[in-house]
């Protein structure tokens, strides 16, 4: 599951102009100095604040965060979206994106390290709901010395991905920030399914998105974000169980997809070869017509807001010829 800017603006002014214009120069100084001070006020005046999480606790966060661990990379990313970049200083092992978190202290993984978090001193954690329960004692350790600690739900949709976002947004005082990503998001879909539109019924393509190779594969199924993603593009999921079904491979034989996504090319050396020379697959369409692709896993998998790059790889895999 690489990128930050900063902008350098420098004035230079004739002694002559300074001079005539003193009075005149200094206001906008104040005024700068007063918008400033109004917009620390109005981030303090937003706390306290009590969030219900995934796990229906009320967190309470006194103040805004000035230090924050994340747990989990979808987590991070929304973060960093959200220009808290300087706060995070902790994240997971896994993270990756953007580039600057191989500058952040890592605190683990699955188990993550509760001494080394502590050390941190982070005045906010974001844990998740997908692990929560198997992290329920550390978690409980964290709160015990004194750390806010929001569990983020487990997004199954893009419409939980924008409460996620919004979560983190009220928790760290960035409210306006996560309505604005949201807002661009929704906005960039809508663009992708205008865009989708010039698709004929009959050109219709049918997909069958694995996220876990042979010999145990997973896919992605009904009721699951990348599914939303495929009808975003007028694709068909061949997969019709619910969630993320193990799959026998006769049953995506018969089923026959147009067209192969796989999202683990992280840990497959060639995810593409994979596919093409499994044993009694060469009859499938996608197959024999040589249309399997690895996408990124994490812009496709990730709940956060690299999920409109993840629709826009999934639209130009599938539809080349609309989606250039």
């Amino acid at each position: 599951m690489k990128k930050l800017y900063s902008l350098l603006f420098a004035l230079l002014l004739a002694v002559g102009v300074l001079a005539g214009c003193g009075e005149s120069a200094d206001k906008p100084k104040e005024n700068a100095e007063n918008g400033e001070k109004q917009t620390v006020q109005q981030e303090e005046s937003a706390f306290p604040v009590t969030i219900k999480d995934a796990l229906d606790n009320e967190v309470v966060i006194e103040s805004k965060p000035e230090k924050i661990v994340s747990l989990i990379p979808s987590n991070t990313e929304i973060a960093f979206a959200l220009g808290l970049g300087e706060e995070v200083v902790g994240v997971s092992d896994y993270d990756n994106y953007p580039e600057e978190v191989a500058n952040k202290e890592k605190i683990g993984g699955m188990e993550f390290n509760v001494e080394k978090i502590i050390s941190l001193k982070p005045n906010l954690v974001l844990a998740h709901a997908s692990s929560a329960h198997n992290s329920a004692e550390g978690l409980q350790q964290l709160r015990d010395a004194g750390i806010a600690v929001l569990v983020v739900n487990e997004a199954k949709n893009i419409d939980q991905v924008y409460e996620s976002i919004n979560m983190i947004g009220a928790a760290s005082g960035e409210k306006e920030k996560a309505e604005e990503l949201v807002a661009g998001m929704k906005e960039k879909f809508e663009a992708i399914k205008e865009k989708a539109k010039e698709i004929k019924d009959e050109d219709r393509k049918k997909v069958f998105v694995e996220v876990s190779p042979a010999p145990e594969i997973y896919a992605a199924g009904a009721n699951t974000f990348i599914n939303e993603m495929l009808e975003m593009i007028h694709a068909d999921n061949v997969i019709t169980e619910e969630d993320w079904p193990k799959m026998d491979p006769e049953a995506v034989i018969e089923r026959n997809p147009d067209v192969i996504i796989t999202t683990h090319g992280y840990y497959v050396e060639d995810p593409v070869g994979n596919v093409l020379s499994r044993d009694g697959w060469q009859g499938i369409n996608a197959v024999k017509n040589k249309q399997v692709f690895d996408v990124n896993s994490d812009a496709v998998t990730r709940t956060g807001p690299r999920l409109v790059e993840g629709v826009e790889e999934l639209a130009k895999a599938i539809y080349p010829e609309t989606f250039k």
